[in-house]
């Protein structure tokens, strides 16, 4: 599978190359490397964030290269969780607006009693109670923006999970308890977990680890 960077004229053709990448359904994966080298790449391809220029990615049993962009979109959003290292709040929706806003994007008007229910138990989770879910990103810190972040990427109980840098702005405490939600979340729901860290401290627990260098290769890097 190959990835080109978009390119303004006299840049050097930079892509990436992933001759073979495979995840077991359920499996529970670290995704470790330096800054720079290439993870929220490869899980925004895995997520069908960015298009293949050739080869193909399987997800879930589907292949997402073949898929037209409107129903590549509404199969991430019900199948794939995915927590951005940006956070990508709405910033004039509250923490509770966010957290359900997958479901809305869904097109669940109605939404359900047992949402609702999963909504409150992740907030208790995540230390995202009481008045916090009614503000805003902008009265929220970093942290408890990633906290949002993280159960905005749980709240479908997606088959896959794919977390980029989900504990890089939370306490040595916090991000032990957040990288063990995850891990549990996941497990429950037999769901797919790829967090992508260059943090060794929590890689643990995770049932693998892969280096970003032995999973793809720069071709024509500037």
């Amino acid at each position: 599978m190959h990835y080109s960077y978009p390119q303004t004229p006299g840049d050097h053709v930079s892509r990436v190359h992933v001759p073979r990448w495979s995840i077991a359904a359920g499996e529970c994966v670290a995704l470790i490397g330096a800054s720079g080298s290439g993870k929220t790449t490869l899980l925004q391809l895995a997520g069908g964030i960015l298009g293949v220029a050739d080869g193909s990615i399987q997800v879930a049993k589907q292949s997402l290269g073949s898929m037209p962009e409107p129903k590549r979109r509404r199969f991430r959003l019900a199948n794939i969780g995915f927590v951005f290292q940006s956070f990508e709040l709405l910033p004039h929706l509250t923490v509770d607006e966010n957290l359900l806003l997958p479901m809305r994007l869904l097109h669940q008007k109605r939404l359900s009693t047992e949402i609702h229910s999963r909504v409150d138990e992740l907030c208790d989770q995540l230390g995202l109670s009481g008045s916090i879910r009614k503000r805003r990103p902008e009265r929220l810190s970093q942290g408890e923006r990633q906290r949002v972040a993280i159960g905005r990427a749980l709240v479908t109980q997606p088959s896959v999970v794919l977390a980029d840098e989900p504990t890089g702005n939370l306490d040595p405490a916090l991000k032990r308890s957040v990288v063990e939600l995850l891990l549990e979340r996941c497990r429950e729901d037999h769901a797919t977990l790829v967090m992508a860290t260059h943090d060794l401290s929590c890689i643990d627990q995770f049932d693998s680890s892969h280096e970003t260098s032995t999973v793809l290769q720069w071709q024509g890097r500037f």
